[in-house]
């Protein structure tokens, strides 16, 4: 009888665990890679960002995929030219101590269409949305040229390429690193967004690393940069003698 009870009690459970059965997340992201290796010969890498959703992507459903990449964060300085009796010379200048050394988001939709200002500046999502502490000389003037030198060599990018959707439910996008890229740990967020709200959300990471004799010269310049300086005066001189001589011969 206690064998019989126990089975009925039992069964009465199994739907109960059916119903507690773990759900499908709303969003799964992955990496094409998890290292990106400047070699001396590097010009630039790219890296794939996928995943899929629960739900369909797009108007049917309301629901957008942003993609944020962050590198490690630097100080850049950013200064004027003023003329001086006919010179050019460097006048006032804005440091921005932490600013992201590489800046890449993209989605489905621009950000600015399906987020509200106030979560786009919590969350740095978008150029605008930076918050760049300046110290120094004050003005829009520097903070706009920051813009222009960071997107114009690569280091920041604002909807280069969208996130492409296939099957309604697969995204994918790509996060190009151009070839002044540094080296260190890098950051990438996708982000679920359904009727403006940030519903959920997945961190990946990857490094970027010098490798081979890339990573032995960067070595020298960085432990030892008096011989670093003179090896490559030594290399100037050798390279201008053995030129002047081919063309001598020629």
């Amino acid at each position: 009888m206690r064998w019989a009870a126990l089975l009925l009690v039992l069964l009465a459970a199994l739907p109960a665990r059916a119903q507690q059965a773990p759900s499908t997340p709303l969003l799964t992201a992955d990496l094409s890679t998890d290292r990106v290796e400047i070699t001396t010969g590097f010009t630039g890498a790219s890296v794939i960002v996928f995943g899929a959703t629960e739900n369909l992507i797009g108007p049917q459903t309301g629901e957008d995929v942003v993609v944020v990449a962050w590198g490690p964060s630097q100080p850049t300085v950013v200064r004027r030219k003023v003329n001086v009796l006919g010179f050019w010379v460097n006048g006032p200048a804005a440091t921005f101590p932490e600013i992201p050394g590489f800046y890449a988001i993209a989605g489905t939709r621009p950000v600015w269409e399906v987020l509200p200002e106030d979560v786009r500046r919590t969350g740095r999502l978008g150029l605008d949305a930076l918050p760049l502490r300046v110290v120094g000389a004050q003005g829009p003037a520097f903070r706009a040229a920051l813009l222009e030198l960071k997107q114009r060599d690569g280091r920041w990018q604002e909807y280069a390429a969208p996130v492409t959707v296939a099957g309604g439910r697969l995204f994918s996008a790509r996060v190009s690193f151009p070839d002044t890229v540094q080296t260190g740990d890098y950051r990438v967020e996708v982000l679920l967004v359904r009727e403006r709200r940030i519903v959920a959300r997945q961190e990946l990471f990857l490094r970027v690393d010098r490798v081979g004799s890339a990573a032995w010269i960067a070595g020298i310049a960085r432990n030892a940069p008096l011989l670093y300086g003179v090896g490559c005066i030594v290399l100037a001189a050798l390279a201008g003698w053995l030129g002047s001589v081919l063309f001598r011969r020629s």
